[in-house]
């Protein structure tokens, strides 16, 4: 059974950090492109990060310098480490994982940036 299970979210101040980190089974996590993905209230779900199979990483313009993904292969798991949190940055955080036409998504976690 496939699983991706993200845990990290939380409340946090603006200019605080979180760790969100994505738990990946049931599939050959070291070959799929992994990404991070937030939706705010009432926008689209957009692209935050990604991180290929090999480590090449890219970012959103709005989190690049204070956002970076990381992958764990042999604990299958995807982190997202974000600094400088703003309270733009306020949304449910989801992983992705892609590998040719496989695509999973995880279930989310409340990411809330408040004073």
């Amino acid at each position: 059974q496939v699983q991706l299970v993200e845990s990290g979210g939380g409340l946090v101040q603006p200019g605080g950090s979180l760790r969100l980190s994505c738990a990946a089974s049931g599939f050959a996590f070291g070959t799929y492109t992994m990404y991070w993905y937030r939706q705010a209230p009432g926008k689209e779900r957009e692209l935050v990060a990604a991180i290929g199979s090999r480590g090449s990483t890219n970012y959103a313009d709005s989190v690049k310098g204070r956002f970076t993904i990381s992958r764990d292969n042999a604990k299958n798991t995807v982190y997202l480490q974000m600094n400088s949190l703003e309270p733009e940055d306020t949304a449910v955080y989801y992983c992705r994982g892609v590998y040719s036409s496989s695509n999973y998504w995880g279930q989310g976690t409340q990411v809330t940036v408040s004073s």
